[in-house]
């Protein structure tokens, strides 16, 4: 496949899968066989957080790449395996493995049409690990249909909230205040994306620290609002614009990488 962008663009509908026609996408796959697909969930992000933060942030990301390089992004999967905060009204979850089954899907479809590199922009750390077996499985399904890309197909996951820059600019905003869920710097991405989401903040109390999960009832008695060490109220929307930036610099040269890779 070749290892270069389609190119810049400006206008970020050009990029959207959803709104190209198929046969768009026909003469898009002729040049590049690379494209991105957001992953996020629909949870508690704390008092003050947006249940789609994580959606929210991964589609975000996923465009700004998209828009540097060029390369289609298709529609956000909005839904991940977030069982262990189903003790929060809002919350939408999907089973470890009704999530494996429509990763698995989804690549197999691209794959079908001739994607060779999916690039995965995740959003929600409880999908990784199920996002990486359903990327094994493809390969194997891939195989035994005997796609015309089955030897070339690969997926790459990687999350836009522990890319380097991100990690080092959130801990020298907000040191241990960081937390782990519903951190301050997701929630300063949403405030920059949506920003009405600004009345929602107010201070909070000492959070919960961070600790084992095991299940819905057991994260709601160890961490009653929802946070795991964090402090959301001290994200701010310029805090945003800096992460979302320093995430699509990051990402844009991975997703680089991966398309010289073998």
């Amino acid at each position: 496949m070749s290892a270069h962008f389609p190119g810049r663009v400006e206008d970020v509908s050009s990029i959207r899968l959803d709104l190209r026609s198929w046969t768009e996408v026909d003469d898009y796959l002729k040049k590049c066989q690379a494209i991105i697909l957001p992953i996020g969930s629909t949870e508690q992000h704390g008092p003050t957080g947006a249940i789609g933060t994580d959606a929210l942030t991964a589609e975000a990301v996923a465009l700004e790449v998209g828009r540097r390089t060029g390369v289609l992004v298709t529609p956000t999967q909005a839904f991940g395996m977030a069982e262990h905060h189903l003790g929060f009204p809002g919350t939408m979850s999907l089973q470890p493995s009704t999530l494996l089954a429509v990763l698995h899907d989804l690549v197999l479809s691209l794959a079908g049409n001739g994607f060779e590199r999916i690039f995965v922009v995740n959003g929600h750390g409880g999908n990784i690990a199920t996002a990486k077996a359903a990327f094994a499985q493809a390969y194997g399904s891939a195989l035994t249909r005997s796609l015309p890309v089955s030897s070339k197909v690969r997926c790459r996951l990687v999350n836009w909230f522990t890319a380097t820059p991100v990690y080092l600019h959130a801990r020298d905003l907000y040191g241990d205040r960081e937390g782990q869920h519903a951190t301050p710097s997701e929630i300063s991405l949403t405030l920059h994306l949506q920003p009405s989401l600004v009345t929602k903040q107010r201070p909070l109390p000492e959070p919960s620290p961070a600790g084992p999960i095991h299940g819905p009832d057991d994260f709601r008695l160890r961490h009653p609002d929802g946070r795991m060490g964090s402090d959301p109220y001290l994200a701010k929307p310029e805090h945003g614009k800096d992460f979302l930036e320093k995430a699509a610099s990051a990402l844009t040269e991975d997703l680089s990488n991966f398309l010289q890779s073998s």
